[in-house]
């Protein structure tokens, strides 16, 4: 195996875990919202972080060009994580799963918008996920669209985007100077917002403390540095990919530690949204844009 070979192979072990961390959490950052409203829980998690990481793997000093790129991501997953964690209180962990999954469907479709061809089985991909949040988010009866779904969909849309600007970026960009300041902006932006939290609903418990540190330094700090590492050699189509495991891993973390069970019609979207991804990303791919 070549080093090139090695490393990507290593990168995509490491995505998978990171993966692994991510689909777990949906459950502990559904039960810290009993203590804490999303945007306080947002601030001390990717603060702290975000001091993590840059004590860890930051560089002493910021370069200029580096801070933009930073900030841009930064941004994004702030606006990702607010509408996904605040989504989160009127929707199941499961349900947030697989709907934040629809951004491995939007991928491509993004990358597309940018210059590349799009690719017919990326086109099916994106039917199959538009089929399946339908099943997912449509009202039955009289009832109105779930509020955190339509939340989390907003969520779906900035990670996708994520994803595509990182790819361009962690080539372009150390580590050390990409990975620690954009973690800790999210925290910094939700520090300066809190005086607009309506909810301000603060209740110190050690099960809040727990998901505050167990995010932080697993699903955040070791998280995102892994995947700004990781896709340096990782496509971004293909981390896409691996993605996909994510609302697996938190529907069965969801069934052990609360013990949801998907209904028919809730099964049926999941499923769709599952071989959206697959469809897409397996034989769809993404191509570079041109100019």
């Amino acid at each position: 195996m070549s080093s090139c070979s090695s490393l990507r192979f290593k990168a995509e072990i490491l995505l998978v875990v990171v993966t692994l961390f991510w689909g777990a959490t949906f459950v502990i950052v559904k039960e810290a919202l009993n203590d804490a409203s999303p945007l306080i829980f947002i601030a001390g998690r990717f603060t702290l972080a975000g001091i993590l990481l840059w004590l860890a793997v930051g560089e002493r000093k910021l370069r200029r060009k580096s801070l933009g790129p930073a900030l841009a991501l930064g941004a994004l997953l702030f606006v990702g994580y607010i509408f996904q964690t605040w989504g989160q209180e009127y929707t199941t962990p499961s349900k947030c799963a697989f709907i934040t999954g629809f951004s491995v469907v939007l991928v491509p479709l993004i990358v597309a918008a940018m210059g590349a061809p799009l690719r017919p089985a990326s086109a099916a991909g994106a039917l199959f996920g538009l089929a399946g949040i339908f099943f997912l988010t449509a009202p039955l009866d009289s009832q109105t669209v779930n509020r955190g779904d339509l939340l989390t969909l907003v969520a779906a849309t900035m990670f996708a985007v994520y994803i595509v600007l990182l790819e361009f970026y962690s080539k372009r960009h150390s580590f050390g100077q990409l990975a620690p300041p954009q973690i800790l902006t999210v925290g910094i932006f939700a520090f300066v917002l809190l005086p607009l939290d309506q909810s301000k609903r603060f209740h110190w418990t050690p099960g809040l403390g727990w998901a505050v540190g167990t995010t932080a330094v697993f699903a955040t700090a070791f998280a995102f540095g892994a995947q700004t590492w990781a896709q340096k050699y990782v496509p971004a189509s293909h981390t896409a990919l691996i993605f996909t495991l994510e609302p697996v891993f938190a529907a069965v973390t969801s069934y052990i530690v609360l013990g949801e069970r998907l209904g028919g019609r809730v099964l049926i979207g999941a499923g769709l949204v599952l071989v959206g991804m697959v469809v897409s990303e397996l034989w769809g791919g993404t191509v570079q844009p041109t100019g």
